[in-house]
């Protein structure tokens, strides 16, 4: 009876613990630009593996995930922000959710990740 409960049991675990960090690849990340300096915002679509020039920051997103649909709703990407003159600011994780967490905090610039699509 006890070899019955594992069998069947086993297959269930393993179901759920594969969904559980399941991620969605998209093809886009919507990004929200602020220039401190000009005080104004904007959202900028970004194609995941091109270049994207913004004023002076040179932008690419190397990937971008949604979370398992069946989970909380969230969003992650890489990204990579160089300025011209100053090099890479920044290679790191952003989070939709928690848009605080890791953002470019720049002098000139923040950027923040929106969602993705």
């Amino acid at each position: 009876m006890k070899f019955l409960k594992v069998l069947f049991l086993t297959p269930l675990f393993l179901l759920y613990s594969m969904s559980a960090d399941a991620y969605v690849n998209r093809d886009t990340a919507i990004v929200r630009i602020m220039n401190k300096a000009a005080g104004k915002v904007q959202t900028v679509s970004m194609p995941v593996g091109q270049n994207i020039q913004f004023e002076k920051l040179n932008l690419i997103v190397r990937s971008c995930k949604q979370t398992d649909p069946f989970d909380a709703e969230d969003y992650f990407a890489f990204i990579e922000i160089s300025e011209q003159g100053e090099g890479l600011l920044f290679s790191n994780w952003m989070s939709a959710n928690e848009p605080g967490d890791n953002p470019l905090q720049d002098a000139d610039y923040d950027v923040w990740l929106v969602t993705c699509e």
